[in-house]
């Protein structure tokens, strides 16, 4: 379970980094709390923040589910793919927004795998 532990605390680092990133340019850019328009770039590295929060309520559970269902070792890989898929999602979408998409299939595929691994590991063992 220490992989899908160490998985999951990497991602809430990564969530961490895009927060205080965001936090910080505030100032920056000009973008006074509560404000969430402002600057275009301050916006991306906003949007950055809110997706990661959204898909890391699907990658939590499902790496979790996974590890303890499919297989301890090989959570490995949609893990190292959601977090590979969520930094290029992240630099992409503040350098050229359209050009996102590789970032974003990246994390939708890798926490797919996680869900579907897991209730086809669980529809198999079923009946057992």
């Amino acid at each position: 379970m220490q992989i899908a532990i160490l998985l999951i605390m990497l991602a809430l680092l990564q969530y961490t980094y895009f927060t205080m990133v965001t936090g910080i340019s505030r100032g920056k850019y000009n973008v006074k709390a509560p404000a969430t328009t402002g600057h275009e770039t301050w916006e991306c590295l906003y949007r950055v923040q809110q997706n990661t929060l959204e898909q890391l309520v699907v990658f939590i559970p499902a790496t979790l589910a996974f590890a303890h269902y499919v297989s301890l070792t090989w959570v490995i890989v949609p893990g190292a793919g959601y977090l590979i898929g969520r930094q290029v999602f992240a630099m992409m979408y503040v350098k050229n927004p359209p050009k996102r998409a590789v970032g974003m299939i990246m994390t939708v595929f890798s926490n797919l795998a996680l869900i579907l691994g897991t209730i086809i590991v669980i529809a198999i063992n079923f009946g057992s």
